[in-house]
């Protein structure tokens, strides 16, 4: 019984809500020295360690920003030949950024787009993607803000935000350089799904909606979809005033939440070390 509250819930029809013993409760806090209003992706830098990427969402440049462990933005890289219709999600996986354009709050759009591009150093003033995944789902238009990548498969995951529980997609390797229809493959046990963070290591995976965070283990063999139709652990999570945005620290050490800036509020970068 143990076992099961520390990873996923052993009835994938019933939550687990116990905290795991994992990582701190208490995070460490840092204020930001500069606002990212619409801060709605972070994923941790492998080429600039210390350091987490950061995009905004529609209405925004297209382009993202370097941010400091210590809450100071260093540098910002323009992705060329990009737009930003509503960016909502950014990931990492070998030494690519995925910078995802899925948002849709009227689920209206026909279809959305990937852009996939080199990780560039801190001093980079622009970056031009190496290639752009254009998908539209097999059903309907749906609103999402969270993906991750299969690091052994190369498949890309989407979780919707607004279906009643969330619906995970996805996006098969090799992708069509035309137009890719992604693939139901599973739902979750809740819905409201805002990001999302697969952990260097392959098999520790973060969900998040605005107020709480799930906590994943794969096993050995273990498909994603099977991981996420349980429950999750619950993990600590200080409540943001629109937290979107998960990503674990790049040597998995701990994870980072970041919150968009709403009128009149501070903005915070808060870390959760692991125990």
């Amino acid at each position: 019984m143990v076992l099961c509250l520390l990873f996923t819930s052993c009835d994938p029809s019933k939550p687990s809500l116990a905290v795991t013993e994992l990582f701190d409760s208490v995070p460490v806090v840092q204020n930001m020295t500069i606002i990212i209003p619409e801060a709605s992706g972070i994923a941790a830098s492998k080429l600039n360690p210390g350091n987490i990427w950061v995009e905004q969402d529609s209405g925004n440049p297209n382009e993202i920003l370097l941010l400091s462990s210590d809450g100071a933005v260093k540098s910002s890289v323009v992705l060329k030949n990009a737009v930003n219709r509503d960016w909502e999600e950014i990931a990492i996986s070998g030494d690519s950024l995925y910078v995802a354009d899925i948002g849709d709050n009227a689920e209206a759009y026909p279809d959305y787009v990937i852009y996939i591009l080199p990780e560039p150093l801190s001093s980079a003033g622009s970056v031009l993607p190496t290639r752009a995944i254009h998908f539209k789902y097999p059903d309907k238009s749906h609103d999402a803000e969270a993906i991750f990548l299969d690091p052994l498969s190369h498949d890309i995951y989407l979780i919707t935000k607004r279906d009643n529980p969330s619906l995970l997609y996805k996006i098969a390797f090799p992708y069509s350089d035309t137009m890719n229809v992604c693939i139901k493959v599973g739902e979750l046990q809740f819905p409201g799904v805002v990001g999302a963070s697969l952990a260097a290591n392959g098999n520790e995976l973060i969900v998040k909606t605005y107020d709480k965070l799930y906590y994943y283990k794969r096993n050995t063999n273990q498909t994603f979809p099977a991981v996420l139709s349980g429950m999750g652990t619950q993990i600590p999570y200080k409540p943001e005033p629109q937290g979107e945005a998960v990503c674990f620290s790049e040597n998995d050490s701990g994870y980072f939440t970041l919150s968009e800036q709403p009128s009149g509020s501070g903005q915070k970068l808060y870390f959760y070390k692991r125990k």
